[in-house]
């Protein structure tokens, strides 16, 4: 389990250590993340969303200097580095909240998540897991969030499958941007305490 997040030079950065000694880091993304974002957005094979969310973010004309300005407590971007090597992005926003609207009419008190791993050599290594756990970590660490939602297409039944083994539970069928058909999972406070008791 992650230690609780630390707030750093005004961003939060939480970190754990991998079986093999290496740490892993996600950190608030910062002006000097910009390179690592775009080469990633012109990259063809990382245009492979978790969440339909994620797959507007990767279209390959993100507005990335716009985008990390607009940054807030309810709307920012995380990097993940391993033993200091960038190898993913996280987007952890308030659904109800956020500028961009994207979820609609949303219940309150929720967070929602959007994952990305950078180059294909680092997935299905299972840091998306790792990263999802540190995810929830930052979270759940704000006392009013009851549930962390995610929106993989109803179609990324791999997708699927990762979000159920983390233990979150399909809610329902949405339409998102008028024409992503996604099916939404949901992981409540209570069964991520169930989840973690022990750890």
């Amino acid at each position: 389990m992650p230690k609780r997040p630390e707030v750093y030079n005004g961003g939060v950065t939480i970190a754990t250590e991998l079986d093999d000694g290496r740490e892993l880091v996600l950190h608030s993304a910062v002006a000097a993340d910009l390179a690592v974002l775009e080469a990633w957005d012109r990259a063809p094979d990382v245009i492979l969303p978790t969440t339909a969310m994620a797959g507007a973010a990767w279209a390959g004309d993100h507005e990335w200097p716009r985008e990390l300005a607009m940054q807030s407590e309810d709307y920012e971007y995380f990097i993940a580095e391993l033993a200091g090597r960038p190898i993913g992005a996280m987007l952890i926003c308030d659904p109800d909240e956020e500028p961009t609207h994207y979820w609609g009419d949303v219940e309150p008190n929720l967070r929602a998540v959007d994952i990305w791993i950078g180059a294909a050599a680092d997935r299905g290594q299972g840091y998306g897991s790792i990263m999802m756990t540190m995810a929830e970590v930052i979270c759940f660490d704000g006392a009013s969030v009851t549930a962390i939602i995610i929106d993989p297409l109803n179609t990324n039944t791999r997708a699927h499958v990762f979000c159920q083994r983390l233990g979150y539970v399909p809610t329902h069928r949405q339409i998102f941007n008028g024409e992503d058909d996604c099916l939404v999972h949901k992981l409540t406070r209570a069964d991520w305490i169930a989840r973690n008791k022990g750890n």
